[in-house]
Order: structure tokens, then sequence, then C-alpha cells
């Protein structure tokens, strides 16, 4: 992932982009008017793009104003120094939280109740890096100064604490990354399939049983072979 800072003038075929975004992700969205004047997840993100700019150019006490205005209107706090990168799309929105020194890539989707948090009071990166063409599903928490790759796809209410390779979906409490067997691409549609995550405590009961059929079936030879004597 390419680590970049917000430009600081944002031209028509950027914001053009952005709207293109929830078009693209949203099958409720039906015309470019209607997302302008009706999404907050949007108008969020424009805030959010001129408080940036004000905080990086030293009116950083303005740009919290702004921010906490966008909160207001929006339901969706994102911190002034927080970077963005493009085509970021926020669906519903309603408390999601992006702290001070996270870092989002190009093409990332999140959904409502997200939080990109910190785990540190030191005044150091403290929040989570996401990758490229992330989603990051419904209540899920990414924590502390993380990174989250690049392709990769955060179940609903799965909270990550550790870093998450490249092409992972994750699941659970705590996190639990498993590969994808067929990697999400650049060139792929976004990847908004929330209910294909995987299984894994059920993969992990599976397993525990099969192991458990198969010392069975070996005591039971054992005791056949024995002519059914006890075992010691």
């Amino acid at each position: 992932m390419r680590v970049h800072k917000n430009r600081g003038g944002r031209t028509a075929a950027d914001l053009s982009a952005d709207i293109e975004a929830v078009l693209q992700r949203d099958p409720a969205a039906r015309t470019r008017i209607e997302v302008i004047l009706a999404y907050p997840g949007l108008h969020a993100l424009w805030m959010h793009r001129i408080a940036y700019r004000l905080w990086h150019h030293g009116s950083k006490l303005l740009a919290r104003i702004i921010s906490n205005v966008a909160r207001r209107l929006t339901g969706i706090d994102i911190h002034p120094a927080a970077k963005i990168g493009k085509r970021f799309f926020i669906d519903h929105g309603m408390g999601v939280v992006i702290g001070e020194t996270a870092v989002v890539g190009d093409d990332v989707t999140l959904y409502h109740g997200v939080t990109l948090g910190g785990t540190s009071l030191e005044k150091k990166k403290r929040h989570p890096t996401v990758g490229d063409r992330v989603t990051i599903g419904a209540g899920a928490k990414i924590l502390g100064d993380i990174t989250i790759g690049s392709d990769s796809r955060i179940g609903a209410n799965a909270v990550v604490v550790k870093n998450v390779p490249p092409n992972s979906v994750v699941v659970g409490i705590p996190g639990q990354a498993v590969h994808r067997h067929i990697p999400h691409t650049a060139s792929d549609e976004p990847d908004l399939h929330h209910e294909l995550i995987p299984d894994v405590l059920g993969q992990r009961v599976r397993e525990l049983t099969a192991r458990v059929a198969a010392l069975e079936e070996n005591i039971a030879k054992m005791k056949a072979a024995c002519g059914d004597k006890e075992l010691y």
C-alpha cells in the first residue's frame, strides 16, 4: 500500500470519483444528485478533506471544529489528522470512528459502527494502517498500530489487534485471519460479500471431533486385538 497524504486541493475528477464509489458499492444509490444530497458518508469525507487541509496548514482549532460539526451532522467521527485515500466509502456510517494517526488506503469501504482506534496514550503512531481495497464490516474494531493488508475483508463485529496479511478474511474476537483461497486483486469488483466468511471455531470443533473419533477407533482396534481385555 502506498502511504500517502490527502492532497490539499480536490479536483472535480476527485470529487466525481468519490461519488462514483458510492454508486458502485451501494445498490440503493440511484443518482448522482441523490448521493450528493443524501449520503452522510460522503458529507463526512468531504468535510474531512477540508479539516485535514486546515490541520496541516496550522489551523488545528478550526480543523477540530469542522470535524466536530461533521460528527454532529453525520454521526461519523474522523480526526482531522487521519490520512484517507481515494474513493473512500462509508456506508450508513453512524458510529464510525477514525483516530488521529490512522492511515486508510484507496478504495476502502467501511460500514456503520467501525472503529479504527488507538491503544496507547503516547503521542506516536497508535492507530491502524488499512491497505487498499479493504472492506470492514459493521461493528468491527481495529485497534492499535497494526496493519491490515490490502485486499482483505474484516467480518462484522470482529476485534482485530494484530497485523493482518494481505488477501485475508478476519472473523471473531479476537480476530482470526484466514488466507483467501482465491486472491482478490485490484482489477476485481469491490469485495462486499459479508456472508462469505470462514467459520474458524466450527472448523476447529470439527477437527477435534474427527481426532476423537479416530482415537476411539484405534482404542477399539487395540481392545479387539487383546481379546477385549483391559488396556493398561
